[in-house]
């Protein structure tokens, strides 16, 4: 059997669920489907089917943070998404950053919630 390392799932926490999902319904200009799983209230990222995704999660333990592992969302426009993200109250951490080899660019910010997030983009301008 062969394991790789693609993510299967990931979860950004959230002190304020409705506040997160409209954060990031304006960054990655899409609806996020609100779930429950017992006491986990979630918004899930839209996704093909059998396809990797996330969720902001809102639930007791789940604290929002700026250290520790970094989740990278891909968007079409990096600059559109970084403007976004400041006009629904984020901030940009770590500007547009080119990845060697010319394998596309990366940004990171701070989300509603106080998450370190990371958005990636094969070209800086989609157009």
């Amino acid at each position: 059997m062969m394991t790789t390392s693609t993510p299967a799932w990931f979860e950004i926490p959230t002190t304020d669920l409705d506040r997160a999902r409209r954060f990031w319904g304006a960054v990655t200009q899409t609806e996020l489907k609100s779930e429950q799983m017992g006491p986990m209230k979630m918004a899930i990222f839209p996704h093909a089917h059998q396809q990797s995704s996330g969720a902001l999660v809102e639930m007791q333990g789940y604290e929002p943070a700026m250290a520790g592992s970094i989740v990278y969302l891909e968007v079409d426009d990096l600059q559109a998404a970084l403007a976004r993200a400041s006009d629904a109250g984020g901030e940009t951490l770590l500007p547009v950053t080119a990845l060697p080899n010319g394998d596309g660019f990366f940004a990171q910010l701070r989300d509603s919630e106080g998450n370190r997030v990371g958005l990636f983009a094969k070209r800086v301008d989609a157009t």
